[in-house]
């Protein structure tokens, strides 16, 4: 018997307009929008290998390790899943440099690459979405009906009137809903798929077939979250024509009007007052490094009075190299490298006493600098987090109280888009730089006379640790995105327990 009612409710769904229009209306936008995000994508990537060759070749055109700053940078490559679900991807800066003076964040990337005027027109719509907002009002449209529409035609009482138990009709209409609108799904994806894997530009590999399943699951529940809305109301009413209007006012409330309430109210937050107790925190530390610099060039014989009249350090030029002087209008010496770029490719005879001096400071200024890094951190790190993870995890929380928000952190998490996803990338960066730190102690970099002057070696650029990112696991995405999962099914499972009690109790 369950079978003989599946068997009507998909014929009389599949023989349907609204069937064909699914179908016609989901290929359409998805395999369109996989097109422009596959070209945009392209775009990104050789942005991407651009900008990494360029700072490659432009850190080897140094020849003194004091000016790797902005030189020795790290690129953050496009994510190939970005196409399912830009998230944060495209958002988010793809350039940073790595420096001994600041511990890298997601805050001090920088961003590259041209924008896809197509992408700009379609407003970074992915296929994700595309599922949010057409497939949910296709499931809606699919369920107003169901029991509505043949409690007021009358088939209802009739198909009643047999022996067939209530749970087995709604069961019935499920399965043949679902079997329906995963027709379109299950296309629409399979042709993007044949895009993505026919492209030059995309390898996937098992893991990321294995992503790409999971958020063919989450389309599942969240589409079968919406039908299960639709049919809810369709069981508490008796019209058709209420049915339908209460149907779009919930889906226009759930995917249009309350996401875009709760962003706007996330953004307008006040940033919390505790970042200008952590800024003069820093400040404070900083200035006192500052302070034991300046008692450092005042203690010394020969820095001492070199430094009296001046911030500190200067150069004279003359033919065949530069001369340390005592200057007025120059700053420091380390500010001056840092400031204008330059170092001495060859120091003349008569200041080579103090060149020893200078390797002396900066093995003071270097060490003291990044340790000074490390005491901020403790300052910054959590007062980065109050200012601008805790209002993106509060906005990500009261998403979730839409099946939209549900859907896109899923989504987000199974792609690797996500603030997670995209922080994995900042946490390898972070590692790097201790690593290019731990280099650098272990040659002596800092105190020894390349860093400053390239007239007895150059830098070895091709000495340092190479940097290399490895995206999270399957099973770190999965980890991620379970809560949410978990979340959708009991909805679903919640739901259709509402649907079968108020139908076992309504008169037909």
């Amino acid at each position: 018997m369950l079978l003989t009612l599946i068997r009507r409710e998909l014929l009389d769904n599949l023989m349907t307009f609204r069937f064909a229009a699914a179908v016609f209306i989901t290929l359409l936008l998805v395999v369109a929008n996989t097109v422009v995000l596959l070209k945009d994508y392209e775009q990104r990537l050789t942005a991407y290998n651009t900008a990494t060759q360029e700072s490659y070749q432009e850190l080897r055109e140094e020849k003194a390790y004091s000016y790797y700053y902005e030189k020795l940078a790290v690129h953050r490559p496009p994510n190939p899943l970005s196409i399912f679900n830009l998230g944060l991807d495209k958002q988010v800066g793809n350039e940073i440099a790595v420096y001994h003076a600041f511990v890298p964040t997601i805050w001090d990337a920088k961003k590259h690459g041209a924008d896809n005027p197509f992408l700009n027109l379609f407003n970074s719509i992915d296929i994700a979405l595309v599922f949010q907002g057409v497939l949910s009002l296709l499931a809606l449209i699919f369920a107003y009906d169901a029991l509505a529409g043949e409690r007021e035609r009358g088939t209802l009482r009739l198909v009643l009137t047999h022996p067939i138990q209530r749970g087995y009709i709604l069961f019935a209409k499920y399965i043949s809903a679902m079997l329906c609108l995963l027709v379109p799904l299950l296309i629409s994806l399979l042709l993007s798929i044949i895009l993505l894997t026919t492209s030059p530009v995309i390898s996937l590999n098992t893991a990321e077939f294995l992503r790409i399943g999971g958020i063919v699951l989450t389309s599942l529940l969240y589409l079968s979250l919406f039908y299960l809305i639709g049919l809810c109301i369709s069981a508490m009413t008796r019209r058709t024509s209420t049915a339908l209007m209460l149907c779009m006012f919930v889906w226009g409330f759930l995917v249009l009007v309350y996401p875009n309430l709760i962003l706007t109210a996330v953004e307008t937050t006040p940033q919390p007052s505790e970042h200008i107790s952590a800024y003069n925190q820093i400040k404070q530390m900083w200035e006192e490094l500052d302070r034991e610099n300046k008692q450092l060039l005042r203690n010394d014989a020969v820095l001492g009075p070199l430094s009296r009249n001046g911030e500190g350090w200067g150069f004279n030029m003359g033919s065949g190299g530069y001369t340390f002087a005592e200057s007025e209008d120059k700053p420091s010496i380390l500010l001056y490298f840092y400031q204008t770029g330059f170092y001495a490719e060859k120091i003349k005879a008569e200041s080579e006493p103090q060149a020893s001096l200078v390797q002396d400071y900066y093995r003071f200024y270097n060490r003291e600098t990044v340790n000074t890094v490390q005491r901020t951190w403790l300052v910054r790190k959590p007062a980065l987090e109050a200012i601008y993870i805790q209002p993106a995890n509060l906005g990500r929380m009261l998403l979730k109280f839409s099946p939209v928000g549900l859907y896109d952190a899923a989504t987000e998490a199974w792609a690797g888009t996500d603030l997670k996803g995209i922080q994995d990338f900042f946490n390898a960066v972070q590692h790097y730089r201790r690593a290019v730190l731990d280099y650098f102690d272990d040659e002596k970099i800092f105190e020894s006379r390349q860093w400053f002057a390239a007239d007895q070696g150059i830098a070895d650029w091709d000495a340092l640790p190479q940097f290399s990112f490895q995206r999270s696991g399957i099973d770190i995405n999965a980890k991620r995105a379970l809560p949410d999962l978990f979340l959708l099914l009991t909805i679903n499972l919640i739901l259709f327990t509402i649907i079968f009690l108020v139908f076992i109790k309504s008169e037909v």
